[in-house]
């Protein structure tokens, strides 16, 4: 069930360094010249509590966080987002543009670190009770060249410390929830150009705009 608030909820995914923030301010930009009111946001994070929350959760010195404590962590940081955050602005007609959802804590959390989905989907009914973003972009990259990118930014966090294996699985599970629900979903080949890449993000904005009853500025 997609949610019923006015505004639309837009959430980016993908592997450590697929270009999800430079897409994110290439939607921003491209939906806000359509004059579309348009917020962004980060999971984890986004309210001053879920940030907080983040900052335990990428802290390279917690090597002894449990998965279990991890996925919890991910879900207290969202809910307090969701009702602080996304769900408003939802309600005011904005849009909303998230890098990062519940889409991660499958491919993170499930995925990558074992924990069943059907535990997962637990929480997501509790917190979410059935809301769902309208459009979820996948960035697939694969993981050689994501990695080399995230080198060369400098200082990785507790994540982008994992090793090739892990990130496999998440890049794979991302990939098979997108042909589950290719109605929600858009695979994006982060690989090409970027001129290409947001080609292709902008294509399927427009699709959107449209079905909100949008008119679509060239």
């Amino acid at each position: 069930m997609k949610h019923k608030y006015l505004g639309k909820f837009i959430t980016l995914e993908g592997t450590e360094g697929a270009g999800k923030s430079t897409n994110l301010k290439f939607m921003e930009s491209w939906l806000k010249a359509q004059d579309i009111e348009v917020i962004t946001t980060r999971e984890p994070g986004g309210t001053d509590i879920s940030e907080a929350v983040r900052a335990i959760l990428l802290d390279n010195n917690n090597t002894a966080m449990t998965a279990e404590t991890e996925l919890l962590l991910m879900f207290a940081a969202r809910n307090q987002h969701l009702q602080e955050k996304i769900i408003p602005a939802l309600e005011a007609g904005k849009w909303v543009i998230s890098d990062r959802f519940t889409d991660a804590s499958y491919a993170y959390q499930g995925a990558a670190r074992g924990i069943s989905y059907g535990r997962i989907l637990e929480l997501e009914q509790w917190v979410q009770q059935g809301f769902y973003p309208n459009m979820t972009f996948v960035f697939d990259l694969s993981i050689e060249e994501g990695m080399k990118r995230v080198k060369s930014r400098g200082q990785t966090d507790r994540f982008e410390e994992e090793e090739h294996d892990f990130f496999e699985k998440v890049r794979s599970a991302y990939l098979n929830r997108a042909k589950q629900a290719p109605q929600r979903y858009e695979v994006i080949d982060a690989g090409l150009p970027l001129v290409q890449v947001q080609a292709q993000v902008e294509q399927k904005l427009k699709q959107l705009c449209l079905s909100a009853g949008k008119k679509v500025v060239a």
